[in-house]
């Protein structure tokens, strides 16, 4: 009985809506996320006092050493959207370009790219008070130009599900249609491999076979169990590469993912998942049948371990072991090779 009192008491303290907008779920733990918030607020004050150190002058962020360690430690929501910016190229390029997205929303019109986005519109964040029509201001709109403005700029892409929770998560972020269009292009153009979100996907099809040969090295009974069942990494980790974990981690380790993704590139999503697979190796192992592993799979991205955001950054960068960019180069191009190889 005490411990539902603590329960309904945390419930009653922690807001039913999380900054960014989102309902938490009907099974969200409240009395947990109380006690981690708590201590993660202390982090939090900490940081911001140390950024707001760094960043005074203003000016573009530059990358360094110093910015990169900081970035590894979390980077403050009101600070974030100007981190983002800086740097991942993004800043740069739309200093460079003045007005290009508003003349890439004032130009040509395509009636199958504007259908394409729209019918996805509804599907964007549900549970989002911010993207619903009766919302003032409803996010619909700035997510739609955004997505159209990138589908006119990169017409090899044009749109691809997935784009959608992407970019709604930078305009949560950056409050900006503008520069949001400017972190989506440096995600999809220079950030990510190619081919991600192109119509054959290739980019992203690699990086699954990328992430099947890292477990193998790393995780072979992890394999071995996949193998036995056969079962495909398609099928249990292909949202974890096109929303870049966006509704698969809780939203502020999302973030948290993402401040190391545009700072030090793609890699962190192999780390990101071989953290996830080898915390949790011992479970994914009493799996049975194919769908017993894709519950497991499930199962892996919810609780404290993820909640934990804090906590959760410091195992990605050491509980993988060593990554080196070259390797994952190698394992790219030759993963790329046999896809094309297979047709």
């Amino acid at each position: 009985m005490e411990a539902a009192g603590r329960a309904q008491a945390a419930r009653d303290r922690v807001p039913r809506v999380d900054p960014y907008g989102f309902e938490r779920p009907e099974d969200f733990d409240y009395a947990a996320y109380e006690e981690f918030f708590s201590a993660y607020l202390a982090i939090l004050t900490r940081r911001a006092i140390k950024w707001s150190r760094l960043l005074k002058g203003g000016g573009a962020v530059q990358r360094s050493m110093t910015v990169k360690r900081y970035i590894r430690k979390g980077i403050p929501l009101e600070h974030r959207a100007r981190v983002w910016m800086g740097v991942s190229g993004a800043q740069a390029r739309m200093d460079r370009n003045p007005g290009y997205y508003q003349r890439l929303l004032q130009g040509e019109r395509s009636a199958s790219l504007e259908e394409a986005i729209r019918t996805d519109m509804n599907r964007t964040f549900p549970d989002n008070v911010r993207f619903r029509k009766d919302a003032e201001p409803c996010l619909q709109g700035p997510l739609y130009n955004v997505l159209l403005a990138y589908g006119h700029h990169n017409h090899g892409v044009g749109y691809c599900q997935g784009m959608n929770f992407i970019a709604g998560y930078l305009i949560l972020v950056t409050k900006s249609e503008e520069e949001a269009f400017w972190l989506l292009d440096a995600l999809v153009g220079r950030i990510l491999p190619a081919d991600y979100y192109s119509p054959s996907m290739l980019g992203l099809k690699t990086d699954q076979e990328v992430l099947g040969e890292l477990v193998r090295t790393k995780l072979p009974a992890v394999a071995a169990l996949m193998d036995g069942h056969g079962v495909l990494w398609t099928l249990v980790a292909s949202r974890w590469f096109i929303c870049l974990f966006v509704d698969v981690l809780p939203v502020e380790t999302v973030l948290r993912v993402w401040d190391c993704l545009f700072s030090e590139g793609s890699k962190i999503i192999f780390r990101v998942a071989l953290t996830l697979l080898k915390h949790h190796q011992a479970s994914i192992l009493e799996a049975t049948s194919v769908p017993d592993l894709c519950e497991k799979f499930k199962e892996i991205t919810r609780g404290r371990f993820v909640t934990e955001c804090h906590s959760f950054m410091q195992r990605v960068f050491s509980e993988p072991g060593s990554l080196s960019r070259a390797s994952i180069a190698r394992l790219r191009e030759r993963c790329r090779a046999q896809l094309l190889a297979q047709g």
